[in-house]
């Protein structure tokens, strides 16, 4: 008689248990506490000098993007910005030195007021790691300052 007793009771408590853990939907009524969600990261910014959104945009890098001493530039830009298919690029290190100049190319007719893509490969040869800045110019072969035009927005050169 005990034993039944006893396997009553062990029935009796894993039916509560059962009860208590899940409702009549079949889910759990045990809710955790919830998470907070993780507090956003700002993009950096992108700094525009005579320059909008409207004149240039650069799908890669991003604003904070880390990259290694060889990487693309690719994006959109109106074709005022370019001289030649063509327009200045520049990475300076975190304390503004130059350790590359070249250019970026179009990769289509550039001589229109619409959008037109480009593309240019940055090599840097030092052995500078770290932060720096992405340089992207309007080309100016004019020379004359009050037509200069840019972007510029942080990254970080690794490996």
């Amino acid at each position: 008689m005990n034993k039944t007793i006893i396997s009553i009771i062990i029935i009796v408590l894993v039916l509560g248990g059962f009860v208590y853990f899940y409702n009549k939907e079949g889910t759990s009524v045990y809710t955790p506490a919830p998470v907070p969600a993780p507090e956003p990261v700002p993009a950096p910014a992108i700094t525009y000098m005579n320059a909008t959104i409207d004149n240039i945009r650069v799908e890669l890098p991003f604003p904070g993007a880390v990259v290694g001493k060889e990487f693309s530039v690719i994006g959109e830009a109106r074709g005022s910005w370019y001289f030649e298919a063509s327009f200045p690029v520049t990475v300076l290190d975190k304390d503004g030195n130059k350790l590359v100049a070249t250019y970026a190319q179009a990769q289509g007719e550039w001589m229109t007021p619409d959008f037109v893509p480009f593309k240019g490969n940055v090599e840097i040869s030092s052995s500078y790691i770290g932060p720096a800045t992405l340089i992207l110019q309007k080309d100016n072969p004019s020379d004359m300052r009050q037509y200069d035009a840019s972007i510029s927005f942080p990254i970080t050169i690794e490996y």
